[in-house]
Order: structure tokens, then sequence, then C-alpha cells
């Protein structure tokens, strides 16, 4: 059996930055792979946002990595060539009762950090967005998108000149805990079993699922995974914004806004919609939805402008209707098993918080 000090389990953006924090601090790592190459999941399904760190309860890891993470993530592409930009965005209220709500989104965001932050009536939004219909809006000058894959390569090119390998088409099937680390089988072309002193899951979507099959580790700490699907939908045409729009909040996620990639393409979404299984198609039915919801904002939106994108999918770990979940690390502290991390429920922002949040995971395995 061969043996490695750590194996980080997948290889999305949070994986890789994890690979990233243990290889620069001159650890022998590993990285495990499922599909054929990097952040093919989550990381890759999204809306490509530098989130500022606003809407997550004070203290809470989302808010504290966000805002840490966006800092860094801005410094890094900055140094590294990694394309983003910087637009800001725009939380805007369409009716009176949401004008209020936007003064406690403001309170919530400035307790987490973020700096900037500005209340804006109808004619001050429109005098930056003239296509905008709002009764107020919120401004949001730290907040961006950014080339994801861009910025996952530049994080794997940092682990993998500290000496961090990454292998692919390597799922993990099952493990056990021993003494003194985690053996674990890894299926593929070509099984073998792999010892290691130090096991990182960060397997997204398939978190839960790694960590029931590592047998020692307590199952009833193992939450039970719920899939929310978010829907994208493309605007034909020229986008009528310079910055992100978005909606005062709904249960379950930031409601449907629109994004603006590097290339000036307008997109709007996610929605939410709950599944039972991975399914990435998008039904063009859901338009329908789409255009109620961003004509509350943008009444010029024409009939047939839209069209199906892409899918992605929030590893959620509370289901439909529950309160919001924040980021979970287990360790031992947690779970009692010693060279074991299990990292649950990381949703959005975990893009932008995936730096921050892999040095809090270096700090808490260091001498481990």
């Amino acid at each position: 059996m061969e043996a490695v000090d750590c194996v980080v389990v997948g290889a999305g953006v949070v994986g890789i930055a994890v690979a990233r924090a243990l290889a620069l601090a001159g650890r022998e790592v590993i990285v495990l792979e499922a599909a054929e190459g990097i952040g093919t999941g989550t990381s890759s399904r999204n809306s490509e946002v530098i989130h500022a760190g606003i809407y997550y309860p004070k203290d809470s890891l989302m808010a504290r990595f966000c805002v840490q993470g966006r800092r860094m993530l801005y410094a890094l592409c900055a140094e590294r060539g990694v394309a983003f930009n910087n637009c800001g965005k725009l939380i805007v209220a369409t009716s009176v009762e949401e004008n209020d709500r936007l003064a406690g989104i403001k309170v919530r965001a400035e307790a987490n950090g973020v700096e900037g932050m500005r209340l804006l009536d109808a004619t001050e939004a429109r005098a930056l967005e003239p296509n905008l219909e709002c009764t107020a809006a919120l401004l949001s000058p730290t907040t961006g998108v950014v080339d994801s894959h861009g910025y996952m390569v530049a994080l794997q090119g940092d682990a993998e000149n500290a000496g961090a390998v990454f292998v692919f088409h390597s799922p993990v099937t099952g493990g056990r805990v021993v003494a003194g680390g985690v053996e674990i089988k890894v299926g593929g072309a070509e099984p073998m079993a792999l010892r290691c002193n130090l096991l990182i899951n960060s397997a997204g979507l398939q978190a839960p699922a790694v960590a029931r099959r590592i047998q020692g580790m307590p199952s009833q700490l193992v939450p039970q995974e719920y899939y929310a699907k978010g829907n994208y939908f493309t605007l034909t045409g020229r986008s009528p914004f310079s910055r992100l729009i978005y909606p005062v909040p709904v249960p379950g996620g930031l409601g449907v806004h629109l994004t603006i990639d590097l290339g000036g393409q307008a997109r709007f979404g996610p929605d939410v919609e709950w599944i039972d299984g991975l399914d990435y198609t998008v039904d063009p039915r859901r338009a329908d939805s789409f255009y109620d919801a961003v004509r509350r904002y943008w009444p010029g939106l024409k009939d047939g402008a839209l069209q199906p994108g892409y899918a992605g999918i929030r590893p959620k770990i509370v289901p439909k209707g529950a309160p919001g979940q924040d980021f979970v690390m287990q360790d031992r502290r947690v779970h009692g098993v010693e060279g074991l991390v299990n990292l649950f429920g990381i949703e959005s922002p975990g893009l932008t918080a995936a730096i921050a949040l892999a040095e809090h995971v270096g700090a808490a395995v260091a001498g481990s």
C-alpha cells in the first residue's frame, strides 16, 4: 500500500485552494478527482461572481471567509493576470415594502466588514443604470466577476509548483480510519489503496457520500445532502446594464439576478429548483418565471430574448424551507477522528471564500 502525507478529495475551487495551502506549507499533497479535470461541478456552474460578503450572518464562516477571501482573490487575480471585473452591483427594491429591507441588508453587510455600501434613491440608481426600474437600491462597489477557470488554474499552478500532484478519473470508493491516519480505496482504470496521515474531504456535492464511505467516521455526524438546482438563461443582444443587478433576496437563494460575464454577455439566474439527483438540464419552460422576475426591475425585457443557458447545483445540507446553512468544517474536535477533515455545504460564496477557507483548514491541521 502506498503512503502519502495529505490527500485532498475533490478538485473544485476549494479543494484546489486547500491543496495549495497545504503544499505551500511544505506538506506532501495528492489531489484525487473523480472527473476528468478541475472544477467540473459547482465551481464552474455558477455566476462567477466575486461576492462582497453582504448577506451572511455576522461571524458566520460564510461571512468571515467571503470578506477575507474576496480581498485575497482580487489580489491574486491582479498579481497573476487572471481576468476579472470589479464592476459593482446594485441590490434593487421594486416596492416600498422592499425599501426598508435594503437598510437591513446594509447594516448586516457593514457588520461583516463590507466596504463602501451606499443606499440610493430611485433617481440616483437610474443615474447609474438608466434601464433600471426600482423604488430604491443598495450599491455594493466591491462586488465583481472573475474568470473562474482561470482562477482555478492559477491556484492549481501554485499548488503544483509547491509539489502537489493532481490525479483525475480517481473516485474515492471507500476507506477506513486506522492508527495515525486514514486508508482509502481509489477507483478508476487502475484501482489502488492509499494510506494518508491527513484526508481532506472537499468533494462538494459528493462530500456527504464520501464521508459515509469511511469506516470509523461517525455516521450520525454526516449531514443529509439536498440539491438545490439553479437554472440560468442568457440574454440575446447587448446587456442593458454595466453592473450586476440583484433583487432583494428570496428564500433559498439571492433571486433571479443579472450578471455580466467578462465578454459582456448578460445572463439571468439562478432560480431555485429542488431536485432529487444530479441533473444539469435546463427546461426552457422555466423561462416564463424568469420573464416575470426580471421585468420587476427591467421592464424592457422583450419576449423571446431569453435562451436556456446552463445549470448548477447548490450542495445544500438543509432541506427546502429550513433556515439557511453555514459552511461546515468538521475535524477531530467535532467527530473525534484524527487526520480527517470534512467540508460540507460549501455553496455560494465558496468561489469567493476559497483561499481564506483553505488557510483556515491549513491552520486547523497544522502539526497533524
